[in-house]
């Protein structure tokens, strides 16, 4: 026989339907379902929404949390960015001040060089005007003495009244710087 055959002989030797359940088992069932229903509608749905809630403001927190510190490290990004370009300006300002500070001391020292290499030849003007003096007078002075016993060899008579000497001497050095100074003219 086949099995559904077999199903028909044990329901009908029964005489009950068999997708009807026994009573006791449709109350059981019931009690059980409004048992489960209270548990998971009293303590398990305020626990899993509670959870959840709690989830929900650790994700909202965490992405409130991650917005804050998203602003504050842009704020700071942007407040280096500031220091770093205010650090740019002053190093640049820095440099120019520094161009300039050694443009002005290259200038005072070359004025301080000027100036000394004047000074300079300003003196070795005043020492060659001084040797030159000082050179003619000697010259003058040998001049003068040699002229004055070269005319006393000449004349037969010494020369020996100094002061008459020195008169001959000048007239003669005059005559001669005059007629240089005609010559040159």
């Amino acid at each position: 026989m086949n099995m559904a055959a077999t199903l028909r002989t044990v329901a009908a030797e029964e005489g009950a339907n068999p997708l009807m359940p026994h009573t006791y088992e449709l109350v059981v069932g019931i009690f059980a379902f409004f048992v489960v229903l209270f548990v998971v509608g009293r303590i398990l749905v305020p626990r899993i929404q509670k959870t959840l809630s709690e989830r929900t403001d650790a994700i909202e927190g965490g992405i409130k949390r991650a917005e804050e510190a998203q602003a504050q490290a842009q704020a700071l990004q942007r407040q280096y960015s500031d220091q770093l370009e205010e650090a740019r300006r002053d190093a640049a300002r820095l440099r120019e001040e520094a161009r300039e500070q050694a443009a002005q001391i290259k200038a005072e020292l070359r004025e301080e060089a000027q100036a000394e290499a004047r000074r300079l030849v300003e003196a070795a003007h005043a020492q060659i005007e001084a040797d030159r003096q000082q050179a003619f007078a000697q010259l003058r002075n040998e001049v003068g003495r040699l002229s004055t016993e070269l005319a006393g060899r000449i004349v037969g008579e010494s020369l020996e009244d100094e002061a008459r000497q020195r008169r001959t001497v000048d007239r003669f050095l005059d005559e001669l710087e005059s007629s240089d100074a005609q010559a040159v003219r």
